[in-house]
């Protein structure tokens, strides 16, 4: 009896052109475009590729601070980003490809077993050995003294009456940049939140005799058949979807909750707790417990000071040098303040 081949039954998909300069935006204008194209599209399947400038894209349900360093990112020019699927965050620069893919309304589990086995065996077709592991993760097998490991993480959600799966394709990267960015300092940042889980990792330049560009030619030709051209009127839609990525409250905050105390004794001024309220990564409220002297309103000041602002040393460090709330409390100095912040009781 003959094996039975499975036809894909979203491939070759319709491939998304964008008008030409508009390579390297931020990821916000290409999660933008998947629900563009979700919502304006005639139904059918249609996938796009793109490639990013430094940048990292968490999940919807995960908090900022509990798995990038964000002081790291803004010091190091990294973009920061939130996408509407679940999973864990992701680095990627100017050597990974992206994949978006858009299909009509149906199962999701075979939609994207689907998605990942049709990437695979692209992949292998192309001279890469890899195979769907996981939650539908693609990862390289191991040959010739080469390490195997994930090298593309997919993600999903629904909207409407369509589905979008999303893959990060790890071509080659900057391990120092993806390192730095992806390892918040846990000891003194804890909150409660869906973390990452962090998973070794190959690189496809190893396997492939050709470079990122080609590569990514290769996955057009393989994966699509016809092509639909965005006009600039498109893109201006687009970009006031864009828009709503970067309110911060979408961006930094979350449902997880949490509270965090700093303060300690300082010579002059008395013991200062700062009790604060987290959602997120967002500064939401502050209390102050001790036996400090106010010679102004002490508790209006650290409000003023620390609502709505990021929970970072970075952040806290900028609302005191901008805000000075220390010259309400007796005693109490800028330096002292700063030192107060880092100590967890």
């Amino acid at each position: 009896m003959s094996e039975v081949i499975e036809t894909p039954a979203h491939f070759p998909a319709c491939y998304v052109a964008f008008p030409e300069g508009y390579e390297f935006r931020r990821a916000a204008f290409y999660l933008a475009a998947e629900e563009y194209v979700a919502r304006t599209l005639p139904e059918g399947n249609y996938l796009f590729t793109w490639r990013l400038r430094p940048t990292v894209v968490m999940g919807r349900n995960q908090v900022a601070h509990q798995e990038i360093d964000l002081d790291f990112c803004r010091q190091h020019g990294i973009d920061i980003i939130r996408r509407k699927s679940g999973g864990g965050a992701i680095f990627a620069d100017e050597r990974n490809i992206m994949v978006s893919l858009i299909t009509g309304a149906g199962p999701v589990e075979s939609l994207f077993a689907e998605y990942s086995r049709c990437v695979s065996d692209c992949l292998c077709a192309l001279g890469a050995p890899t195979s769907v592991s996981g939650r539908n993760d693609i990862v390289l097998e191991g040959r010739d003294g080469l390490a195997g490991g994930k090298v593309c993480g997919n993600a999903f959600y629904h909207l409407s009456d369509r589905n979008i799966v999303h893959g990060t394709m790890l071509f080659d990267t900057n391990p120092e940049l993806m390192d730095g960015a992806l390892h918040p300092d846990v000891s003194k940042l804890k909150s409660a939140g869906v973390k990452s889980v962090r998973s070794r990792v190959a690189l496809l330049k190893d396997y492939l005799p050709f470079g990122v560009e080609r590569l990514q030619e290769a996955l057009r030709e393989r994966l699509t058949h016809i092509t639909v051209e965005l006009s600039e009127s498109d893109v201006r839609a687009i970009e006031e979807i864009e828009a709503g990525y970067y309110d911060p409250e979408y961006l930094l905050g979350s449902s997880a909750r949490a509270e965090v105390v700093r303060g300690g004794r300082i010579r002059g001024c008395g013991l200062l707790e700062m009790h604060f309220s987290l959602r997120g990564t967002l500064v939401r409220d502050v209390v102050l417990r001790g036996d400090y002297f106010e010679v102004a309103d002490a508790a209006a000041a650290f409000r003023e000071t620390f609502t709505d602002i990021p929970f970072t040393p970075e952040g806290l460090q900028q609302a005191v040098a901008q805000h000075h709330p220390e010259r309400s409390i007796r005693g109490l100095d800028e330096q002292g303040l700063l030192k107060l912040l880092e100590q967890a009781l």
